[in-house]
């Protein structure tokens, strides 16, 4: 069993369904030292997660009041219903609502019925969150193929500033420079924020010297990010054309984003149902109804000409032979589904491209949300998320006017050790800091860190 780490501020809460964000959730939880209490109707689940986590487990349908008591809801802080059902996560939600006095509720939905109903969902039935796993993995797909050479793409500050992974080619312009003079090659603002090389990874000090085969993240303002790109001679245009396999809500969602923006979608799906059903929800689309597995029909189809190719069929391992197959093609952008698959080295030796994990995406939201319910002292967390498989985090803070980091020079502050305050955000404008900057009464500031947990800005301090 994981001990967790015990703290004052810990909330109690309460996760009803552990599937795959459900399993994250609690894992994520209960290290950072909450006490969870999760709910689920299969019994050999709720036994295999109470005896790996420190976390009470109790086999029954969330949306019963009996089980829900027995759960503790009236003590609770917060309810997270991620069954597999979007009608009984709201329903959860409701009935703890009615009971729970100022408990917070969230509910995953995911189906595309009620995407347009969101909003309106949330405030008749009292939500503090609703989340859609398949709609933010089809948002962050969509992010990745506006930056087709970036492995991994995040927004920050309202989406004025982008924190981009690349991995650098043998012969690049970056190969065997050190990180204080890529300013002679990128001459706009940015940070080098973090390195992974062979599995460790590291937050740089200028001397640090970088190599073909690293992976770098750097942070610059979203209009001097594809100037990253161009300086170092990798493509930098967004793709036109996009082959999808698989239609399931992903596909869907990632289709209806590519098409506002005027990309050439095809997507390829088994279930002539599922088809013509795709075919009528989306009609600029072309959808073709065959084996996305079959080499000859891929190469029919076009899959040489294509600019990106997007493996989203529900299997992980399907997902992962057909990008191998893929990357054969001369230049096409390649992005990964993984839903279950947990041999995280394994993937990263397979030099996949970008990959994306949904649960891991619905897991950060909702995790941001926790650490900013927390009794903040002067800040509350706005966006969260991990990167190279959770060793680093990226949190973005919004700065009230009693935190204890206002004012005071940044090369003044006792910082803790593995961190970098990468970006300070201050009514749309964006700093990259030096020492002598100062955070002020409003900012948001991004903190890249190797540290896990914080949930206030003044965790940075030493």
């Amino acid at each position: 069993m994981q001990e967790k780490k015990k703290r004052a501020d810990s909330l109690r809460i309460i996760i009803v369904g552990c599937g795959k964000v459900g399993h994250a959730l609690t894992e994520q939880l209960a290290r950072e030292g909450h006490d969870v209490t999760v709910v689920d109707t299969n019994e050999n689940v709720i036994r295999g997660v109470s005896e790996v986590f420190d976390v009470m487990g109790i086999r029954g349908n969330g949306a019963s009041m009996s089980v829900l008591d027995e759960a503790g809801i009236r003590q609770a802080d917060l309810v997270i219903a991620v069954t597999g059902s979007d009608e009984l996560n709201l329903l959860c939600c409701t009935v703890a609502k009615k009971v729970g006095g100022e408990l917070s509720a969230i509910a995953r939905v995911r189906n595309p019925d009620y995407s347009e109903e969101l909003p309106y969902l949330r405030q008749q039935l009292g939500l503090t969150m609703i989340v859609n796993p398949e709609w933010e993995a089809a948002r962050e797909i969509s992010r990745l193929l506006s930056r087709p050479e970036a492995l991994t793409v995040n927004a920050f500050a309202k989406g004025h500033a982008e924190l981009v992974s690349l991995r650098i080619p043998e012969g690049n312009r970056l190969d065997g420079r050190s990180v204080r003079e890529l300013s002679t090659i990128f001459r706009f603002d940015f940070l080098v924020c973090a390195v992974e090389r062979e599995g460790v990874v590291v937050i740089p000090d200028g001397a640090y010297r970088l190599r073909a085969g690293d992976d770098v993240t750097i942070i610059a303002s979203r209009r001097d990010v594809h100037r990253i790109f161009e300086s170092i001679d990798m493509r930098s245009k967004a793709v036109k054309s996009c082959m999808i396999i698989g239609g399931g809500k992903s596909s869907y969602y990632l289709a209806r984003q590519l098409l506002d923006q005027k990309v050439d979608v095809k997507i390829i799906e088994a279930n002539r149902a599922r088809c013509e059903e795709l075919s009528a929800l989306l009609p600029s689309a072309q959808v073709v109804c065959g084996d996305g597995g079959d080499e000859a029909l891929l190469r029919e189809e076009g899959i040489s000409s294509a600019e990106a190719f997007v493996a989203l069929t529900g299997l992980d391992e399907e997902n992962i032979l057909l990008t191998l197959f893929a990357k054969r093609v001369p230049g096409l952008k390649t992005i990964t589904k993984i839903n279950r698959i947990t041999f995280s080295d394994v993937i990263d030796s397979l030099k996949l491209g970008s990959v994306v994990y949904p649960k891991n995406i619905t897991a950060e939201t909702i995790i941001a949300y926790v650490r900013a319910k927390q009794n903040s002292i002067g800040s509350n967390v706005e966006t969260l998320y991990h990167m190279f498989d959770n060793r680093v985090e990226a949190i973005e803070f919004h700065v009230s006017g009693d935190s204890p980091v206002i004012g005071i020079p940044l090369m003044d502050l006792r910082r803790k050790d593995g961190l970098l305050i990468a970006c300070i955000n201050r009514g749309g404008k964006i700093i990259f800091p030096r020492g002598q900057d100062m955070i002020m009464q409003g900012d948001t500031v991004i903190v890249v860190t190797t540290h896990t947990g914080f949930g206030d800005l003044s965790d940075i301090l030493a």
